[in-house]
């Protein structure tokens, strides 16, 4: 027994989002009878209402046709089972059978790669905000001092009381920060995103309205922290100051750092080497080398844009957060071993 069983009946939807049918999982869990299968998914749908999900959204009815025999065919009511449906089901399914046992183990571990890689985006979300924002106040702090602002705890304290309705103080109290944190290194991206827009619009609307003094550029500061709350509002957002404080983007960038270093582990320099000799002689393209970081491989092409093998290369590379990267003209693409293979087969039929 191995994973093939429940990937092979795994479908996905138009939105990318992974799914399967009752009667297809109930067949690979050994259930011949579905009635008593039904059994089992009732108690999974009420531990799914019981966990404050919505059981429609992971639960769906659809008539599926099922054959009889001589080519015949009826419509037998089932579901559609989102992973975490299938994750309640196997955990309420018959312990006894092997099967059961192992897809306990799947399913369990499908969620955790989910859970790491939401952690992942989410992560690097956070450093390229963070950075923006740091970049963009930098900008802002030099607009508001050739607007003649001299005291800046002041300024900056005005944007935070249009955007959160309170002072930075106010704002660390209300957070549960310590009084010497940097509240900046502990929001999460969403947060991040709204200062950073601050931050872009109030020294934009500095330059563009010519304004001059403390008191001014402070309640321009103040305004456009304002708007951007009203509008978060106006969405349905949750307002700044009730999104809970997040651990110290510190620890984010260690597990990035982490996986990178992990990730070269994993592939060898040589493998980039190997990949330039084969650009060049089967290609016959010049200046074809490869380069390496600390935490990431990158191989670099300078190539015309007018290459076949460019478009060629562009159509099957296959690119996911956490690999290696590949310029090519300028263009970066995020490498994965498939892609890498894809490349290789490529060249060798050329």
């Amino acid at each position: 027994m191995n994973e093939k069983i429940f990937e092979q009946i795994k479908r996905v939807n138009e939105y990318g989002k992974e799914y399967r049918h009752a009667r297809e999982l109930a067949k690979a869990l050994e259930y011949s009878d579905f009635s008593n299968f039904s059994k089992v998914v009732k108690k999974a749908e009420l531990a799914c209402k019981n966990s404050g999900q919505a059981t429609t959204n992971h639960f769906s009815e659809f008539t599926e046709k099922v054959k009889i025999g001589s080519g015949a065919s009826r419509g037998l009511k089932s579901r559609k089972l989102s992973r975490y449906a299938c994750y309640l089901i196997i955990q309420n399914a018959d312990p006894s059978k092997e099967i059961v046992a192992f897809g306990q183990s799947y399913f369990a571990l499908q969620t955790r790669q989910q859970e790491l890689s939401a952690q992942y985006l989410e992560d690097q979300k956070r450093l390229e905000l963070r950075d923006e924002v740091t970049k963009h106040n930098k900008k802002l702090f030099s607009t508001a001092r050739g607007a003649g602002v001299h005291d800046y705890a002041t300024f900056y304290d005005s944007g935070y009381q249009g955007l959160y309705g309170l002072k930075k103080k106010e704002i660390i109290e209300k957070k549960k920060l310590n009084p010497d944190d940097n509240i900046l290194d502990h929001m999460n991206s969403e947060e991040l995103a709204a200062n950073l827009f601050r931050a872009t619009q109030a020294e934009a609307k500095i330059k563009r309205e010519a304004i001059k003094g403390q008191e001014k550029a402070s309640q321009a500061h103040f305004e456009v922290g304002q708007k951007i709350r009203a509008t978060i509002k106006e969405l349905g957002g949750t307002m700044p100051e009730e999104i809970p404080a997040v651990e110290d983007i510190k620890f984010a960038r260690k597990r990035l750092e982490e996986l990178a270093v992990e990730s070269e582990e994993k592939t060898p320099h040589t493998l980039a080497e190997q990949l330039a000799k084969k650009f060049q002689e089967k290609t016959d393209l010049p200046n074809a080398t490869p380069k390496t970081q600390t935490t990431n491989q990158i191989w670099e092409y300078k190539l015309p844009e007018s290459v076949t093998v460019l478009e060629q290369l562009t159509k099957i590379i296959k690119g996911y957060p956490g690999d290696k990267k590949l310029i090519l003209s300028d263009r970066v693409f995020l490498l994965s071993s498939e892609g890498i293979r894809l490349i290789k087969e490529l060249l060798e039929k050329k």
